[in-house]
């Protein structure tokens, strides 16, 4: 069976790209799973809906790696459980090079897919660190605005 992962990071944001790119696998809409959560933890309603009815021999397309998830050693766990126990196939669309399809038997394939999982897993937990730097910045300046309005609302009723 083929089913579609797709994630974005909260309701806001938008997932027609990631939907798109899934239906051009001809991916049955009742097995496409959406989450609209963090990619800090695989704590999701549909991806742990998901790991119940996936079987050995089912394959899982995503569009890429960081919306499988966005920390380092849980996208490598998630990737081993995956591959290794549940023995389902993972097709990463935006990098052909994870596909485990196609990796399988060739070991510099699986070397080189080994490879790039874990630089692409970094670089995907980087960005989240980036993120949340960034939305801490910008929260900092908001409170120091509204600190000096503050006083000079105060300045001016006196």
């Amino acid at each position: 069976m083929e089913y579609g992962y797709i994630r974005v990071s909260s309701k806001e944001q938008n997932i027609d790209r990631q939907l798109t790119a899934i239906r051009k696998e001809n991916i049955n809409e009742e097995n496409i799973y959406i989450d609209k959560s963090s990619g800090k933890n695989f704590d999701r309603r549909s991806y742990k809906k998901l790991l119940e009815i996936i079987k050995p021999g089912d394959i899982i397309y995503i569009k890429s790696i960081d919306r499988l998830g966005r920390n380092y050693d849980e996208i490598l766990k998630q990737w081993n459980y995956l591959t290794k126990i549940k023995e389902i196939d993972i097709v990463v669309l935006d990098l052909p090079l994870l596909d485990t399809r196609t990796n399988e038997t060739n070991l510099t394939g699986k070397f080189l897919a080994d490879t790039v999982l874990q630089i692409l897993s970094y670089v995907a937990q980087i960005e989240r660190e980036h993120i949340l730097n960034r939305q801490k910045a910008k929260l900092h300046l908001i409170m120091k605005i509204h600190k000096e309005l503050k006083l000079l609302n105060l300045n001016l009723e006196t």
